[in-house]
């Protein structure tokens, strides 16, 4: 079941490095792409940013209605992440292409992946200098949400192999995020 993810804690579902779908929307043209730079910058206002090109569909529509969603594959997505990756959408529909089903997002008018196990709604902050010289978007997440089988109580657990998620590493390879291992402080004395 999807659940809210405290707008402070929405740094959590990127801080350790997934590969995202952006997903975007303007008028009735959508479109999904893979992003691998992604990452949470702030805590209050959280923000996050991400690097979309300028000669693709989804960066016309994000520049167009200054919205995206970031949705956070699991496993079972490997093939069509890397197929959002390698096909553009201006001449073939992804959603279809791809059997993902479309969900409206609580904040935003950019559909969620319903197949994803997290998702940030993002709204563009003002910052188009940067956007046309390094095709980087800074953007405050406005609404976070997860999939409690496997984000709760504010972390990760991944317990389910097939929910894991994935990390782009090159040439149509993904590595699935491993088993936990968890640090003991150093003695205060």
């Amino acid at each position: 079941m999807r659940v809210d993810v405290p707008l402070a804690k929405a740094y959590l579902l990127l801080n350790h490095g997934p590969v995202t779908l952006v997903s975007s929307r303007a008028g009735e043209r959508s479109n999904l792409m893979a992003a691998s730079w992604a990452m949470p910058l702030d805590f209050d206002p959280p923000k996050v940013a991400v690097v979309i090109d300028r000669s693709t569909l989804t960066r016309e529509l994000v520049d167009a209605s200054r919205e995206f969603a970031l949705n956070i594959p699991s496993r079972a997505l490997a093939d069509a992440t890397l197929g959002l990756g390698s096909i553009s959408g201006r001449s073939r529909d992804k959603w279809a292409d791809f059997r993902l089903t479309a969900m409206p997002a609580d904040r935003i008018g950019v559909p969620l992946v319903s197949e994803c196990i997290a998702w940030l709604e993002c709204r563009l902050l003002d910052e188009r200098d940067v956007e046309q010289r390094h095709d980087l978007f800074v953007a405050e997440v406005v609404a976070a949400s997860a999939d409690d089988r496997v984000f709760s109580g504010g972390r990760w657990h991944f317990d389910d192999i097939a929910l894991r998620t994935i990390h782009y590493v090159a040439g149509g390879q993904f590595f699935a995020i491993g088993e936990p291992v968890v640090g003991r402080p150093p003695d205060k004395g």
